[in-house]
């Protein structure tokens, strides 16, 4: 369960946290990490985790915060079109969805693309490259092709939910979002792994009543 966040607090005390972002962003902007109010909550936590142990506050990306200029969607989409000012509307994921039927008709959309199709992007842009939309568009398709993705660092919710769903005979997600908020509740680390190990011993010890 989330609770205080505090310069003192441990590293172990916040990974076995679980912290909302507004409480992210307030601990970070009070030990004095640049641009908090930006970050995105896996950004957070990779900073406050990067202070806690080593004591320096330090942006944790390279992606640019603050966009200034003429935006791609004025500029006219295209798939020639340089990424330089992306926005992240409907507009524009109606753009990529529909070049990318027009590409690969059988495509349909999977969970979680949208999250790995944008850090893909960041990714190009701050490694030095240039992407255009096309690059956008193929790199959408391929993931909607992929059959499983690598769990997402930092996310801690999705991951839990898809390993629970998994590994649990007719386990449904309303099932699975109630293992979540017991596992919320406990200090320990906030993965299935350790939220099973504490059930056995819930079952062992119950058994030896």
């Amino acid at each position: 369960m989330a609770g205080t966040l505090a310069p003192t607090i441990t590293l172990r005390e916040f990974e076995n946290g679980y912290w909302y972002l507004h409480q992210l962003k307030a601990f970070a902007d009070r030990v004095g990490i640049p641009s908090a109010g930006k970050l995105r909550k896996d950004e957070l936590e990779k900073a406050i985790v990067a202070f806690l142990r080593t004591g320096k506050a330090a942006l944790p990306t390279k992606r640019l915060l603050y966009k200034t200029g003429v935006k791609d969607l004025e500029r006219g989409l295209s798939l020639n079109l340089r990424i330089e000012n992306y926005t992240s509307n409907r507009e524009t994921k109606t753009f990529i969805v529909q070049q990318a039927r027009l590409m690969a008709p059988e495509v349909r959309a999977k969970p979680g693309v949208w999250y790995r199709l944008n850090r893909w992007r960041e990714e190009q842009i701050t490694g030095g490259k240039r992407p255009t939309y096309g690059d956008l568009v193929r790199q959408y398709v391929a993931l909607n092709q992929t059959e499983q993705f690598e769990k997402i660092p930092q996310g801690r919710y999705i991951n839990f939910i898809a390993e629970f769903r998994a590994a649990e005979k007719a386990a449904t997600h309303q099932k699975a979002v109630a293992a979540w908020a017991e596992l919320k509740a406990l200090d320990i680390p906030k993965n299935y792994a350790s939220w099973v190990k504490v059930k056995k011993q819930a079952e062992r010890k119950g058994k030896r009543k």
